[in-house]
């Protein structure tokens, strides 16, 4: 996805200067936004799933508690310590854990961006308005240009993220049981 960032000057504004194109580009890209949000919370649901059985395997109940009101980021980073200590009271490394690390991040990060742009921003070009950048430099707006492709991307990484995720947890357990 490109980006680019245009210089903040008095008022939060965006130009678009063809709406009909725009609108066109809108209507192509909706169906991949509603893909990657609905892809996403099921992704959400299998960590939430695969946090319970941390705490036990007769009931979801006791580690739905612990996981109520938790953003994603705060159960990807409690499934880390979980892997951790483990991986450290086995002295073994986990084939694919960083790697599930860096997708499960990468794939909220992707989300947000999407899920919070501003898409009645969206110019002919494509670029969307993400966020307001401020730093030394000064205050830019910022732009992400999807692509009905980039969007894809993003749905397909989330799936991919799922599906690595079970197949962590099952590896996880074979180490656990010595069945590896």
């Amino acid at each position: 996805m490109k980006t680019k960032l245009r210089e903040f000057i008095q008022h939060l504004s965006h130009e678009v200067e063809d709406e009909e194109k725009a609108e066109e580009y809108l209507d192509n890209a909706l169906p991949y936004i509603g893909l990657i949000i609905m892809y996403f919370n099921s992704l959400e649901s299998s960590l939430d799933s695969v946090l319970c059985e941390n705490f036990t395997d007769r009931t979801d109940a006791t580690g739905l508690i612990v996981l109520n009101k938790m953003n994603y980021s705060a159960k990807v980073d409690l499934l880390k310590r979980f892997c951790d200590d483990f991986q450290i009271g086995l002295d073994k490394q986990l084939n694919g854990y960083e790697q599930l690390m860096t997708d499960l991040r990468e794939s909220a990060r992707l989300r947000n961006l999407v899920a919070h742009a501003n898409w009645e921003s969206t110019g002919d070009d494509g670029f969307t308005y993400v966020r307001l950048k401020m730093s030394k430099q000064g205050m830019h707006q910022e732009y992400v240009q999807f692509t009905e492709a980039s969007l894809e991307k993003v749905t397909d990484l989330i799936i991919k993220t799922r599906f690595k995720l079970y197949e962590f947890w099952e590896h996880r357990n074979d180490v656990l049981y010595g069945r590896e």
